[in-house]
């Protein structure tokens, strides 16, 4: 692997280093305001709607989408910016606008502070509570690839090995979330998104020399390396390999994927209804320019045509890092290195926020007891016990990150997917009949919800379909297929349900 120059090392470092500052300031600024685990949860700031805009659109663009998938792009082409960069930004972008103001709505006037307790009040049942609440820990995985991607970059910049700068990520960040909580996330995102908005244009316009010859031009470089990178369909994936996988499969997941607590939940950090729009205008403008990103993958494919770099083989993780090194002069190099890791610490403040959060409230509290919470050390309790959990969450992530830097399974996006698509294919159900339809029986979403998760991992792991029968299992096909069978069960249960409950009615008033 190509070594940075000791220049390139040192100013990284001292950049490095003053963001560390600046984030350490905003989270003192944030903690000074957090006096309980509601601030901890959804805020006691009154935030703009556009700094709120920006913060989903820092915590819903990840190292995913700024390291990972352009890696994908990067291997097979122009069938990866599809499927990543057109298709499932545009399902998001509607489920999104769909979803955030009935959840808002509801949560506002519940008051609750995670998921779990969302899904608790709508539908009277501490049990759903507790089972979304236990299901939230499948987002280890996500904060797993997360840490994967950020030391990626950082180890080759730094030129030190991925375990120590995989350690102190992991201490800085998570140290510095068991204070602040959602006061101070928001600052820390709003300079987050704005290095993250540097980042992107540098990165989509680093390739421009390649269209000298215009657009013809670039793809016959890329066909010239393969054909298949031209081809919106590529058969030697293992994502992309018709049109099932490319969009059916991801107009499904795209709806689906922001219900998730760091996504969805955003909505109740503003403060009045009418901010909502302004909120969704400006973190889908945003995101937009986020999501356009893994078109870098071509160029990064461009400039590494055998996948190899001074005769070592890349892995996909380690293609768009080994690309901003390879191409960019120094100073462009430490912005984009410093955007990049921002890219996955603002989704990875949110993850750690709302996992710490909805453990300790919905998972230790209940099983404690409201008398150990009760008194004047109530709340210091909770809090002590939150920071606790944000501890253990960092040795767990540690030990898998480190895992799966040695040993990916092509990518580390792969272990992320299998966890994150079951959460939210479990949750779709209870989240859309909880919004949309007024009576429904706790046993119909129960039921679809479980169905999401048999499905999914029935499907993932004992290779029920033709698409599973590879060495790379694309997570995205029984993800798809468990929130079709979970949407078909919720909804023929529900009108069974109701239909029953009327001819109750019907005889009682008759007798």
């Amino acid at each position: 692997m190509e070594q940075p120059s000791t220049q390139t090392v040192v100013a990284t470092a001292i950049l490095l280093a003053v963001y560390a500052a600046a984030t350490l300031y905003f989270v003192v600024r944030g903690a000074r305001r957090t006096g309980s685990m509601a601030d901890y949860a959804v805020g006691s700031v009154n935030f703009s709607p556009v700094a709120v805009g920006l913060s989903l659109a820092a915590s819903m663009t990840s190292a995913a989408t700024f390291i990972i998938n352009p890696g994908f792009v990067a291997l097979y082409g122009l069938s990866g910016v599809l499927s990543f960069g057109i298709v499932l930004p545009l399902a998001a972008f509607v489920s999104l606008v769909f979803f955030t103001k009935g959840f808002r709505k509801h949560g506002q006037t519940v008051k609750a502070l995670t998921m779990a307790q969302w899904m608790g009040s709508r539908y009277q049942s501490q049990g759903l509570t507790r089972y979304f609440a236990v299901l939230s820990l499948l987002l280890i995985t996500f904060i797993v690839l997360i840490c994967v991607g950020i030391t990626r970059v950082l180890s080759q910049a730094l030129d030190v090995q991925p375990l120590y700068v995989l350690i102190g990520l992991v201490v800085f960040v998570f140290g510095y979330m068991m204070f602040g909580g959602a006061n101070s996330m928001v600052y820390t995102n709003t300079i987050q998104v704005g290095l993250k908005l540097l980042v992107a244009v540098v990165l989509l316009a680093s390739g421009y020399r390649h269209f000298s010859e215009g657009v013809h031009g670039f793809l016959d470089k890329l066909a010239a390396i393969d054909p298949a990178l031209i081809s919106f369909v590529n058969p030697k994936s293992y994502f992309f390999r018709d049109y099932f996988e490319i969009i059916f499969c991801q107009v499904v997941v795209g709806v689906a994927i922001v219900c998730q607590p760091h996504t969805i939940t955003k909505a109740l950090l503003l403060k009045n209804d009418r901010d909502v729009n302004r909120y969704l205008l400006t973190s889908v403008v945003v995101l937009t320019l986020f999501f356009l990103v893994v078109f870098t993958g071509l160029y990064a494919r461009l400039a590494f045509p055998t996948l190899t770099l001074n005769g070592e083989p890349l892995k996909m993780d380690a293609i768009i890092p080994a690309y901003v090194l390879h191409e960019f002069p120094v100073y462009l190099t430490l912005l984009v290195v410093l955007g990049l890791a921002a890219s996955g610490i603002s989704t990875l403040e949110g993850l750690i926020q709302s996992m710490s959060t909805t453990i300790t409230a919905d998972i230790i509290k209940p099983l404690l007891g409201a008398e150990y919470f009760g008194g004047e050390q109530g709340h210091t309790r909770e809090i002590i016990i939150n920071r606790s959990v944000i501890t253990a969450l960092g040795v767990v992530a540690i030990a898998l990150s480190y895992y799966q830097i040695e040993h990916p399974n092509l990518s580390v996006a792969v272990f992320a997917q299998n966890g994150v698509y079951a959460y939210f294919a479990a949750a779709f159900i209870p989240i859309l009949f909880g919004l949309f339809f007024r009576h429904t029986p706790l046993v119909a979403v129960a039921a679809a919800s479980v169905t999401a998760i048999v499905v999914h991992f029935t499907g993932y792991y004992a290779e029920l379909t033709p698409y599973m029968h590879a060495p790379v299992k694309n997570p995205g096909v029984p993800a798809a297929l468990a929130i079709v069978a979970s949407v078909a069960v919720g909804t023929t249960l529900r009108a069974l349900l109701r239909r029953r409950a009327r001819q109750l009615e019907q005889v009682a008033v008759a007798g």
